[in-house]
């Protein structure tokens, strides 16, 4: 992922006063309150996170780094305890079969531990699916190691390679997610939807559907997959569809032909939100919503909802960003709150041009957008490539890829 240019030294030393003074008045306005949680260093605490954060009951936050450690990204956890927050590093990667620079979040499994995928790495250089425990002794210092586990070594070819999403869970416990390339398909494959299973001591399984960028069909899964309550998986291909502009896939399970068949949800196209990065998201209602950097006919990206409509989806746009140019938008999937509003990063859009976060609300049959707070590319962070998470309070959690002191991204909190 490419940084925006910067701005020349001169010019931001010129703008920094007045950017504050804006930053502080937006936030006043929509009493907002921004804070940075962490800085990342680049070193044994981890650098550049692709991926947002995870929560747990406590309201500690997990997440992953694609760089630092010992060069090949980490694993860690934030514990707020008097009034501050923490950053326990959980695991370095050392490259070698165990893994390497992970580019998705960590996801708590059946049994409480963590799961996750590094792009690159293992045994065959194509990237894995691992499980990480906490260690069986008391811990007398914040950054005891968790034990890894790699439950899947991607192979390339037929078997798949490179995922970038992370992974998710049936009633059953048995693993979902996508590698960006791979199968059987295409000239380096067109990536492909993956299947493991609880199996003794360890797992089995394996690829249950190619994407062919063929007919409609999409390609090159950048998110992983959600669930409904039947087991059906949603996702959505950054190529492929009818316009190669991406597309929005279901797979339904059929038991007695023992195989996974898709059926195409969307297909973007001209005058639409395009390339979708991003996953998606159920509402209670069963409707879906995701979002995409891009919209073809401006550049600026936006939201969507698909709603299931006599056995097949109707598509509409939510809402349209005004967007400073291709690939600006959302890339990480939204999150939806208690009440229905809608909340989400952008990558390089904003105020400033280096990302925001922002709110959709649904008022009236109508959806009202705000900006939560735009990144100015200092000591705040820049370039979010990151998911939010909300507590029970309403605060809301992310990373960004960059920015801060060192230049190698934050983890930031935004109170209401």
């Amino acid at each position: 992922m490419l940084k925006a240019n910067r701005q020349s030294t001169s010019g931001k030393l010129a703008s920094t006063f007045l950017l504050a003074l804006a930053v502080m008045f937006s936030h006043s306005a929509d009493a907002q309150s921004y804070a940075v949680l962490h800085n990342f260093t680049g070193g044994a605490d981890g650098g550049n996170p692709y991926s947002g954060l995870t929560m747990d009951g406590g309201g500690n936050l997990y997440g992953t780094t694609f760089g630092g450690g010992s060069g090949n990204g980490t694993v860690y956890k934030m514990t707020h305890r008097n009034g501050s927050w923490t950053l326990a590093t959980l695991y370095q990667f050392a490259g070698g079969n165990d893994g390497s620079s992970p580019y998705a979040g960590v996801t708590f499994g059946p049994n409480g531990s963590l799961y996750g995928t590094t792009t690159v790495g293992g045994s065959h250089g194509d990237g894995t699916v691992f499980n990480l425990t906490p260690a069986s002794h008391i811990c007398s210092h914040t950054s005891c190691s968790w034990t890894e586990t790699v439950l899947h070594t991607f192979q390339g070819g037929a078997d798949g390679a490179n995922p970038d999403g992370g992974v998710s869970f049936d009633q059953a416990g048995n693993l979902y997610g996508t590698t960006t390339v791979g199968g059987d398909h295409c000239a380096n494959g067109c990536g492909t939807v993956y299947e493991l299973s609880p199996s003794g001591s360890g797992w089995r399984g394996g690829v249950i559907y190619d994407f062919s960028n063929l007919n409609g069909d999409g390609a090159t899964p950048v998110s992983g997959v959600i669930l409904d309550n039947a087991g059906n998986l949603y996702g959505t291909t950054l190529n492929g569809g009818d316009f190669s502009y991406g597309a929005a896939y279901e797979l339904t399970y059929s038991p007695g032909l023992l195989e996974w068949t898709e059926s195409f949800v969307h297909s973007f196209g001209d005058n639409d939100f395009s390339f979708p990065y991003a996953g998606l998201i159920f509402d209670p209602l069963g409707n879906l919503y995701g979002a995409a950097p891009t919209a073809t006919n401006d550049g600026g990206g936006g939201v969507f909802e698909l709603m299931p409509s006599d056995g097949s989806w109707t598509y509409s746009p939510v809402y349209q960003l005004g967007g400073a140019g291709t690939s600006c938008g959302p890339r990480a999937s939204l999150v939806m709150d208690s009440e229905g509003s809608l909340y989400g990063t952008t990558y390089c859009d904003g105020a400033y041009g280096q990302g925001s976060v922002f709110k959709l609300t649904h008022i009236n049959g109508n959806w009202t957008f705000t900006t939560l707070y735009s990144f100015t590319g200092h000591s705040d962070g820049e370039y979010p490539l990151s998911n939010v998470v909300i507590d029970a309070d309403g605060n809301l959690y992310g990373t960004t890829q960059y920015g801060g002191p060192h230049g190698a991204g934050v983890v930031w909190e935004i109170t209401p």
